[in-house]
């Protein structure tokens, strides 16, 4: 049978317009870009390993600050270490002049959910700590990007001046706080920012303001048996006190969230505590509908002391804004993600991901790699918190989401362990590398794109003064072990 000409006609022109979607040009310096991360790869690739071996916690992030910071010392940065009073803190610097943008990276692992690379749980070293936000990705990923556009400054391609932030603690203290309060991003234009995930997108929703705080009750102890009359239990405060937030969350905002951890209910069965101790995070999508809520549950742990007749002391540990959001700033990311595509997987790692969602009672769909679009910014979106928040009230930022495992896979768990340890979260990785490398060219590049980011920046901020929640004094850093 013969095919008609203008069928052969359209079927070639639809091939050259699918073909010229999927091949658009890049310019010569994003090209750059792609040939910099390949080229560092399997550095990257080896220094996220080391960091994800090596799991260290909040503040205790020695060897993993410190295979960064070497990398970028040996790539032609100046770094300075223990900035903000954090050991484990550190800047590294390329280039002068304007503009200036920095890239964040974190490192920090969560206790308790060590993993081994694959896709059953079984703990790698049992009761150690594994990265189940996938920050051993974040921080090698953000400074291959980085080193990216530190060897086209160093070519004469660009001007101006990269910034690599080594930033400890996001898990627990939110080190970040400190470096803003050191005025940190004092002399920066634009920061970029990017987090695992399991989708690709420009991330413009903001994320929940938190503070994060200590409760501690302090009774009488006594015999349990023989004389409990003589004592006052710190654990009948405790006690009160969950009660009273538990009931109090009928009557807050479908915004707000609040939980606890009981650290500390007394010792032994047999006698009455004379100890307590809760450690508290209040959350809500806007710093000024989180701290009512605050006030109130500190209110309650006087109530609860009263009850129980202890005395009691609160104690504030740190708190973050939500992010400010910029969409300009997103516009330019989409532009870059929508260049770069998807990212293709292997037969074995699709396998690997349906293995997770099997194990872990999702659907069986696989990886998704596709660009999402730009989403309306949401006025109360939902999710976690980030100390980004704090740095994109001080400065420009722009967020960036990637997928390093599969779709609808519990975070801070077991399984964002396993795919951070393998070639799906390297994947994601050097993607990032890619993508926020090439928007930073963009902005090198164009300086009406650093004044409009800049512009919203400051129209969304407003007039609102930023003051850190945190205690006086020095960050809480631990006796290193």
């Amino acid at each position: 049978m013969k095919t008609k000409p203008f069928l052969v006609l359209l079927c070639l022109l639809l091939s050259f317009a699918v073909s010229g979607q999927k091949k658009k040009k890049l310019s010569k310096n994003k090209a750059a870009i792609l040939a910099s991360t390949a080229k560092h790869k399997a550095a990257l690739i080896e220094i996220s390993d080391k960091i994800w071996a090596s799991a260290e916690t909040a503040f205790e992030e020695y060897n993993s600050s410190e295979i960064l910071a070497s990398y970028a010392e040996k790539n032609g940065f100046t770094v300075e270490r223990g900035v903000a009073g954090m050991p484990t803190a550190f800047v590294a610097t390329y280039g002068s002049g304007k503009p200036v943008i920095s890239v964040l990276g974190e490192f920090d692992a969560l206790p308790g959910i060590s993993q081994k690379a694959q896709p059953t749980k079984e703990a790698l070293e049992e009761g150690a700590g594994g990265h189940g936000c996938g920050h051993n990705l974040f921080g090698t990923g953000s400074l291959g990007a980085a080193i990216a556009v530190k060897e086209l400054i160093e070519r004469g391609k660009l001007k101006g001046t990269i910034k690599f932030m080594g930033t400890p603690s996001e898990e627990k203290f939110f080190g970040k706080i400190w470096m803003v309060r050191e005025g940190i991003w004092d002399d920066v234009d634009v920061n970029i920012s990017w987090h695992p995930s399991a989708a690709i997108r420009a991330d413009v929703q903001s994320s929940l303001a938190l503070v994060d705080f200590k409760i501690e009750f302090f009774g009488q102890a006594a015999h349990a048996s023989a004389d409990p009359w003589n004592g006052r239990s710190a654990s009948d405060a405790l006690e009160l006190y969950t009660q009273g937030v538990n009931y109090y969350r009928e009557h807050v905002k479908p915004t707000v969230r609040m939980h606890y951890h009981i650290q500390d209910g007394g010792q032994v069965v047999n006698v009455v505590p004379d100890y307590s101790r809760l450690w508290m995070r209040v959350r809500d999508t806007k710093r000024e509908g989180m701290m009512p809520v605050y006030e109130r549950v500190q209110k309650m742990a006087q109530g609860a002391a009263i009850l129980a007749n202890v005395d009691y002391k609160v104690s504030l540990i740190s708190g973050i804004y939500e992010v400010l959001v910029n969409r300009a700033g997103g516009e330019i990311m989409q532009q870059n993600l929508e260049l770069l595509g998807p990212i293709n997987y292997t037969q074995e790692e699709i396998a690997f991901g349906k293995k997770i969602q099997e194990v872990t009672g999702k659907e069986q769909v696989g990886m998704d790699s596709a660009i999402e679009p730009l989403e309306a910014t949401k006025e109360h979106p939902g999710g976690g918190s980030t100390d980004v928040g704090d740095v994109s009230w001080n400065v420009a930022n722009i967020n960036l989401s990637v997928t390093t495992a599969p779709k609808d896979t519990p975070w801070h768990s077991w399984a964002v362990v396993a795919c951070g340890g393998m070639s799906i979260g390297h994947k994601g990785m050097i993607y990032a590398s890619n993508a926020m490398a090439m928007t930073m060219v963009d902005l090198f590049e164009n300086p009406k794109l650093v004044a409009k980011v800049k512009a919203e920046y400051k129209e969304r901020k407003g007039d609102t003064v930023y003051k850190a929640i945190v205690p006086d004094g020095p960050p809480p850093i631990p006796v290193k072990k």
